[in-house]
């Protein structure tokens, strides 16, 4: 974000093809409005010239009520563009270009408020533009760092090199276990607690096995797909009963065709839900990548995310699923952590050093709307209107400095409750920090990035990376991060995506939310991915 309590107004005049809603350039909001007066003398912003009409689009930013860039400013290049959406990635260019000169700051990103950046160069290859070239555009008229144009370069080489391989009749699978141990500060995933919700879990594997059952029947069979990955996420998957586990292994096993599977991942992500007998039952499954998450290996910091195991138990966990002969293994760590110092973070990454696996995925945290952190700031906020909060301690970490050791811990109070009052969240030069720190831990591990994603409300406007050492790429996160392949989801919230390379389109289909209405609703959960099959031709 350039600054806080900032306000972009862009101004339209003329004709009433108004271009709609800008949205966020990084993190900050853009309000839209028509016709208002504009001096004669006033340059535009950018041109928009239609069926011998013309619109033409100015600004002014205001930051904490004050107007701090008038309507006439200056610009590199004023076109007369033709094309509406050429118009908006124009106008986010400019916009971000007068935020930057305004407020000296500089994006690792630039302009780039996309999930997926690697996209670009991705399509700039397909258009058979070269390296030199393809870094050049994203530095130039993206404004991209070149750390970062060079990431995105070498990862969409890499996803290439993989995406190739896809055929129309190809898909993948996702299947969804939503629950977990217990719900960290941080997650905004469909998740319920397993404690709580036990009674459940019989009647919703029951549901999940009779919606995979009859999409292989009417979908997958009678359109003669292929499975090329299937990943089953969550929650938690291992927080289920080994029995429970062993179960649904085996029906996917005996229901669906996998003779030609390349992947199948299992999240086993947090340690307090594996044991021996777990780790055997996915060994003689035909599972053959999982994922063990510590996030960090700080106690202090697990404590305070909510997270109920120990550095210690990943460790155990990790070797546990070496020692039963579990060779493909991902761990995930976060970037930003509350409470967490540089030299915290390279602690996990020794640790993880240690432990060799054969992938590493990097997150930068999100605050999302749906976490426990977002709720606990959004209480916060409130109570900064109505109260002064100055007993607080103000420790913002790392504010001045990329390693302070003088984190916030009271132990006095449960789960370390100030760090949340005291909005303890790195800078942005400290994310920056560790992630660099985090790139080059991997690149000493042997592994390379290919694939990368980015989300709103980013630790310093970064992103999430995964490493892998060569021939570990995960194919399905690659598939599910570029869209060029139809993805079919089971479960409570899982979100179906049915791919037209070819016409550039994308249908969906979405599950349910709730564990008892999607238990209840199956059968209208099938009825949904069968209508877009058979609405869009398929079937």
């Amino acid at each position: 974000m350039f600054f806080k309590n900032d306000k972009i107004v862009l101004i339209k005049e003329d004709f009433d093809n108004y271009i709609g809603n800008i949205g966020h350039v990084n993190n900050t909001h853009i309000d839209c409005t028509n016709n208002i007066n504009i001096a004669d003398n006033t340059d535009a912003l950018v041109k928009f010239s239609t069926g011998g009409k013309v619109a033409n689009y100015y600004i002014q930013i205001e930051k904490d009520g004050n107007r701090i860039v008038d309507l006439s400013i200056p610009r590199d290049n004023l076109l007369s563009i033709e094309d509406l959406t050429v118009v908006k990635k124009e106008l986010a260019r400019q916009i971000y270009s007068i935020l930057s000169k305004n407020t000296g700051k500089k994006m690792p990103w630039g302009m780039l408020t996309g999930v997926r950046p690697a996209k670009i160069p991705y399509e700039m290859m397909e258009k058979g533009m070269t390296e030199v070239e393809i870094i050049s555009e994203l530095q130039n008229y993206y404004f991209v760092s070149p750390k970062k144009a060079s990431l995105a370069y070498t990862i969409a080489k890499t996803e290439k090199s993989i995406l190739e391989r896809n055929t129309r009749d190809m898909v993948s699978l996702y299947i969804g276990i939503p629950f977990c141990k217990s719900r960290c500060h941080y997650c905004s995933f469909t998740s319920n607690c397993i404690d709580k919700n036990a009674y459940l879990v019989r009647k919703y594997t029951d549901a999940l096995k009779r919606e995979i059952q009859m999409i292989n029947e009417d979908i997958l069979k009678r359109e003669k797909l292929k499975i090329q990955t299937i990943y089953i996420g969550g929650g938690t998957p291992t927080s289920v009963s080994n029995e429970e586990l062993a179960d649904l292994l085996q029906f996917i096993e005996n229901t669906l065709d996998l003779s030609n599977l390349e992947e199948y991942t299992l999240e086993a992500g947090r340690p307090d839900t594996i044991d021996r007998e777990k780790l055997i039952t996915i060994k003689n499954s035909k599972v053959s990548r999982i994922s063990i998450n510590p996030q960090t290996m700080n106690l202090e910091t697990l404590k305070a995310i909510g997270r109920s195991h120990t550095p210690e138990e990943v460790k155990e966990a990790f070797y546990l699923a070496r020692d039963i002969g579990i060779n493909n293994i991902n761990m995930d760590i976060i970037v930003g952590l509350p409470g967490e110092t540089l030299s915290m973070f390279e602690h996990t990454l020794k640790e993880i050093r240690q432990m060799n696996p054969e992938n590493l995925t990097v997150h930068a945290l999100s605050i999302k709307r749906a976490s426990k952190l977002r709720e606990e700031l959004d209480t916060l906020d409130k109570h900064d209107k109505h109260k002064n909060n100055s007993h607080l301690k103000d420790v913002r970490l790392n504010k001045n400095e990329t390693d302070n050791e003088n984190y916030a811990y009271d132990k006095g109070n449960s789960e370390c409750a100030n760090i949340w009052e005291s909005r303890l969240f790195v800078a942005d030069e400290t994310a920056n920090a560790m992630v660099d720190m985090a790139y080059n831990y991997a690149l000493s591990m042997g592994m390379n990035p290919y694939y990368m994603y980015r989300q709103k409300n980013i630790a310093g406007n970064l992103e999430n990376v995964g490493y892998s050492k060569p021939g570990f790429e995960c194919i399905y996160n690659i598939q599910i991060m570029e869209e060029k392949q139809t993805i079919i989801a089971f479960g409570a919230g899982a979100v179906t995506k049915v791919v037209y390379p070819e016409e550039n389109r994308i249908e969906r289909a979405f599950n349910v939310k709730n564990l008892e209405n999607y238990i209840t609703r199956i059968d209208e959960m099938i009825e949904r991915k069968k209508n877009i099959w058979t609405q869009s031709g398929r079937m």
